[in-house]
């Protein structure tokens, strides 16, 4: 042990009179190099020394250059699945949604089962871009601009389904308040039409915080594709026609959409000004609208849904399964993509899933909750539910429970499942993390199923006992919303900066004014925000 007490190792470090270990080849124990124990050492957020010029290149690359071989087969798989979506809807216009698998007990079935599902997996991106930046938490910045895309596209597939499930869909422009001539508003005090209110709000606050964040991005593509054009017509052809119609593209695209970002200190002050609004209007988006979504069932008097636990248990929930989808999006990626792993590190993911553990730490306390209130209140009915309507198996009671194995597989696949993480080594272990994130995906779609379902397949008459079965038009369409949203998350990993190249540089021992060149002083500096500073990293990484 030192000699030396820590607090003077520290300032050393930072005076740059102690040179910290090469962080060119990671340290045992460290991983990539990101799983540093040592406190007095911050973990880096970007692998392999690079400089911002590589950052740039890096960031740049994957959208100007060619994607692997895997994307255009990936990308026509998942078009095609959704275009199955579209031919499922069609048939159900014209035919009606007797389509369904629909009875008297069971009214929303798969459609609103799916609808939560996509609401709460939209949760994540909101989470990691507005909360977390609001509590500076600097990790956020290799995973926030991929959450945010997911967000959106997660949204659109929510909006699906309530507009093809109120059987005359050519009347759905009607769920909005719209003024018309016949004075026929929505009822105001029904939570689906809170839904609207709520999941509206979301998109666009989403939408414009995402594309708030890309602006700057977008004016470096702009430029660099503007430069190549300058130096193929002042220089020797070296490149074919199309890469320079291509360009010619870019720039005008890209032009349109940076909308006249120029880098300027005025820029970048009020874009933080108005990044920083945003992100305070989103947070509480992230505890609204799946609360919002909730009272769907909290505000009925159907046992297993009439209870105060589901706004809580809801957006826990949605946190939960949204990093779930985050990480079982982006593991693939960092394979498939060349460097990224530099920018998505083992304690990004660490990270990542401490939240799964907490979160559906949570979600495993309401479950219980959920039952010993069902005792606590003495309501009959209510125990019933939890009891012979989701629980107890039909091999334990002739009275048990149908759906017994989506109410077990819920628990196993949320509850059980995260527990792994408690060791580092499955928490710092890729392979463990996907796997984790696909068992609590497909466990957040039983949660909902268990839900709406297992409360209304059997109601107070035994006469009226019936089972729910989905048909080819339930499935198809559920399978074709997950076609439709990674058809557009291929399309933004390859036309749109995957990472806010900015706030990369910004949390970069270079960002760090104690960082010294001679390669050694910074492996514990970290940046302070992307201010107008970034702006010379921005236009310095392609000049």
């Amino acid at each position: 042990m030192s000699s030396i007490h820590p607090d003077q190792v520290t300032a050393q470090q930072l005076a740059g009179l102690s040179r910290l270990p090469d962080r060119g080849t990671p340290a045992p124990g460290t991983g990539d190099g990101s799983l540093i124990d040592d406190p007095s050492v911050r973990s880096p957020l970007v692998l392999n020394e690079r400089t911002f010029k590589e950052v740039t290149d890096i960031v740049c690359g994957y959208a100007e250059n060619k994607p692997g071989k895997w994307w255009l087969p990936a990308l026509m798989i998942s078009g095609s699945i959704a275009g199955l979506g579209g031919l499922a809807i069609l048939y159900l216009v014209i035919t009606g949604i007797g389509t369904w698998g629909l009875n008297n007990q069971v009214d929303w079935a798969w459609d609103i089962t799916n609808f939560v599902f996509w609401i709460g997996i939209g949760h994540a991106g909101t989470l990691i871009s507005a909360i977390l930046c609001l509590l500076k938490q600097k990790w956020r910045t290799a995973v926030n601009r991929s959450a945010e895309a997911m967000t959106i596209f997660a949204v659109i597939c929510a909006a699906t389904f309530p507009g093809i499930h109120i059987g005359r869909q050519w009347m759905a422009w009607f769920l909005p308040p719209l003024p018309n001539a016949n004075n026929i508003w929505p009822n105001f005090k029904s939570p689906l039409l809170w839904d609207v209110f709520a999941i509206s709000t979301y998109g666009t606050v989403s939408a414009l915080f995402w594309f708030m964040g890309m602006i700057p991005d977008l004016a470096t593509l702009r430029d660099r594709a503007d430069m190549r054009l300058r130096a193929s017509k002042t220089g020797p052809i070296v490149a074919p026609f199309i890469p320079i119609r291509v360009d010619a593209i870019r720039a005008y695209v890209y032009g349109f959409l940076s909308l006249g970002w120029r880098f300027s200190s005025r820029h970048w002050h009020r874009y933080e000004a108005a990044y920083l609004v945003l992100a305070g209007i989103s947070t509480p988006l992230v505890l609204s609208v799946h609360s919002i979504v909730s009272f769907d069932f909290a505000t009925s008097i159907l046992p297993g849904w009439h209870t105060t636990i589901f706004p809580p248990y809801f957006v826990a929930g949605a946190i939960f399964g949204g990093f779930a989808m985050v990480l079982l999006l982006l593991i693939p990626a960092r394979e498939l993509f060349p460097n990224m792993k530099d920018f998505i590190t083992l304690k990004h993911m660490e990270n990542m899933a401490k939240i799964i553990l907490v979160t559906g730490s949570m979600v495993g306390f309401a479950y219980s909750m959920e039952f010993f209130i069902a005792w606590y209140s003495g309501n009959e009915y209510e125990a019933h539910v939890f009891k012979f309507n989701r629980a107890l198996p039909t091999w334990m009671s002739d009275k048990g429970a149908p759906y017994w194995w989506a109410y077990w597989a819920m628990i196993f696949c949320n509850v059980v499942s995260p527990q792994v993480f408690w060791m580092r080594k499955f928490r710092t272990s890729p392979a463990a993390i996907f796997a984790v994130s696909f068992l609590v995906t497909i466990g957040m779609w039983f949660e909902r199923f268990v839900i709406i379902v297992t409360s209304l397949h059997r109601a107070f008459l035994p006469g009226e006992w019936g089972m729910f079965f989905p048909t080819a038009v339930d499935i198809t369409t559920f399978i074709a919303s997950c076609g439709v949203f990674l058809t557009l998350f291929l399309i933004f990993l390859k036309f749109l900066p995957v990472f806010a190249i900015a706030e990369l540089k910004a949390v970069m021992p270079q960002a760090s004014p104690h960082h010294h060149h001679d390669g050694h002083g910074g492996g514990h500096g970290q940046g302070h925000g992307h201010g107008p500073g970034g702006a010379d990293h921005a236009k310095g990484g392609h000049h």
